[in-house]
């Protein structure tokens, strides 16, 4: 099942998405996170922390979250 996340603004980013959804404690621990863990944006592989995530963008934390962004 996929979750939505709710963004006010145009985009947020992967690190921020991590932390928001407490699946990481801190941005700074992205960097590990994504050298350690697939995640995929609209299905490709993607492990830039600063990557921006738009309303309609589908991510996969695999083996731990699905998430679709919408605009709030």
């Amino acid at each position: 099942m996929e979750k939505e996340i709710k963004i006010d603004r145009p985009f947020i980013t992967l690190g921020q998405l991590l932390k928001e959804e407490g699946i990481i404690p801190t941005g700074g621990a992205a960097k590990w996170f994504l050298k350690e863990h697939e995640v995929k944006i609209n299905g490709e592989l993607d492990d830039r922390r600063g990557k921006k995530l738009y309303p309609g963008d589908h991510i996969d934390v695999v083996g731990i979250e699905r998430v679709a962004i919408v605009k709030d």
